[in-house]
């Protein structure tokens, strides 16, 4: 028997996910840490070399394009329905301290660092431009275009198209694509 590059529906058990619907196609170079704390909804796909961790929720339709990471910690991702995520697109819900006021890095005991943990929630309809990376406790509205090589420090507004280092508005977004939604 051939092995196709995604996992089949029986493999897909063996992972440990906390639970994923129907039409799930998750490439066998993805990898996942915490997997008993990620759902994934219906009509997903997850391509090569990409890295899930930590507390992760996946609505339907979404997209994860390859060598894209979700660190997630126990503070959270969220993915709402109709999610497109180029490839390398990096989110992070928890950061170290980067001042030089604490140690960094996951080898250094607890009391020695100052770490930045909060849920990142990307709305519904999202897409994202190659490169781009979200920082922890941003929360993305519905129907934003994100440009690559973005950097998203703070929350965006709903329907609009951003772009940039650091993230800024720079036009709104059309909403024609809500006519193909049933």
């Amino acid at each position: 028997m051939v092995k196709t590059s995604f996992y089949t529906t029986e493999e897909l058990k063996g992972l440990g996910l906390a639970s994923y619907g129907s039409n799930v196609k998750i490439s066998r170079n993805a990898k996942f840490y915490s997997p008993e704390e990620i759902r994934i909804g219906n009509h997903v796909r997850i391509d090569d070399f990409c890295i899930l961790s930590g507390k992760i929720t996946i609505g339907n339709y979404v997209h994860i394009n390859a060598y894209s990471g979700l660190f997630a910690s126990d503070a959270g991702i969220q993915l709402e329905d109709f999610v497109n995520m180029s490839s390398r697109i990096t989110i992070y819900a928890i950061s170290d301290d980067y001042s030089g006021e604490t140690m960094t890095s996951p080898l250094i005991p607890e009391k020695y660092k100052r770490l930045t943990k909060e849920k990142v929630v990307i709305g519904k309809y999202v897409i994202m431009g190659t490169g781009t990376s979200i920082l922890p406790g941003v929360r993305i509205g519905e129907g934003c275009a994100i440009g690559s090589m973005s950097l998203v420090k703070k929350d965006l507004e709903p329907w609009g198209i951003y772009a940039g280092v650091p993230c800024r508005f720079i036009k709104p977004r059309s909403k024609n694509l809500l006519q193909f939604v049933r």
